[in-house]
């Protein structure tokens, strides 16, 4: 187990495996960077050095009581990629952790470090309904789920991961261990960090920051996702971000880094490459 200790001594769990060219992995909330299992494995075995962590307040590192601002998450990613000296790096964000991404381009970006980002089922630009956002979402929505969350964590936790993965009355695209799994994972989190994050994820507008962006920029999106819908994310962001490629994936809900974890993993590994070998072909 690896820990990395903070400026302001939070201690924040890290995993680095692999060699090559790095990716690393920045999860969604209320997850951990375990969530990533079905990417490292694979993307490691085609020549990659992927890193995984927790953010604060959430899988194994330490559970301070403040710090959920975007402003020292994408600190904390900062100091994680100085740590490990990453270089001509892929930065890589799923929902929540899509704004994690913007902020580090937007206040981290001089050296360098990263050369490429992804944008996965992401928060970014900006999901509240506001007089300028009108299509965004209402304020009370995101109330509500702060208040269910303090009534009855693990009610609303069992809930979240059935719309996560796009689970029906009929049909579900994943097995019930993964849902209870799920669950566990975002159940590690401190109650403090899932409640404030729902504040920073829904009410930080990454517009001006997401349209400066100078990278290359993948998003990927599902046309299915409930979370977080595609027209009010991905493909506004896919707009604003002027050297971006926005890429569809049919029927996908919010979780599909396991339901659509092929196509992904290929789709992580051709853009991070720039001509490296194939996922597909480093598997067989």
């Amino acid at each position: 187990m690896a820990f990395l200790t903070l400026k302001d001594g939070t201690g924040l769990y890290f995993e680095d495996i692999g060699k090559g060219r790095p990716i690393v992995f920045i999860h969604g909330w209320p997850l951990s960077g375990a969530m990533w299992e079905y990417q490292v494995e694979p993307l490691m075995r085609a020549g990659f050095r992927c890193v995984t962590y927790d953010r604060r307040g959430f899988g194994r590192s330490d559970k301070p009581g403040e710090g959920y601002d975007y402003a020292t998450l994408a600190d904390d990613v900062a100091q994680l990629i100085e740590h490990l000296e990453l270089r001509d790096a892929t930065l890589v964000g799923f929902s929540m952790g899509g704004g994690e991404v913007v902020e580090y381009l937007s206040t981290h970006q001089k050296d360098g470090r990263v050369a490429r980002a992804v944008l996965v089922s992401s928060v970014v630009p900006f999901l509240l309904k506001t007089s300028d956002n009108p299509d965004g979402v209402d304020a009370r929505m995101f109330f509500d789920r702060q208040q269910a969350l303090r009534n009855d964590r693990p009610g609303f936790l069992t809930e979240f991961a059935e719309k996560f993965f796009g689970v029906g009355i009929i049909t579900s695209p994943i097995s019930m261990p993964m849902l209870a799994a799920t669950r566990e994972m975002a159940m590690q989190a401190s109650p403090i960090a899932t409640i404030q994050c729902v504040h920073t994820f829904s009410h930080t507008d990454f517009r001006a920051k997401a349209a400066a962006i100078k990278i290359p920029v993948l998003v990927i999106h599902g046309d299915s996702d409930e979370n977080v819908p595609i027209e009010i994310s991905g493909k506004r962001a896919a707009e604003l971000i002027p050297n971006a490629e926005l890429k569809i994936y049919p029927g996908a809900s919010h979780g599909l880094f396991f339901t659509h974890k092929t196509d992904l993993n290929a789709d992580l590994a051709a853009f991070a490459s720039e001509g490296r070998i194939a996922l597909a072909e480093a598997a067989e």
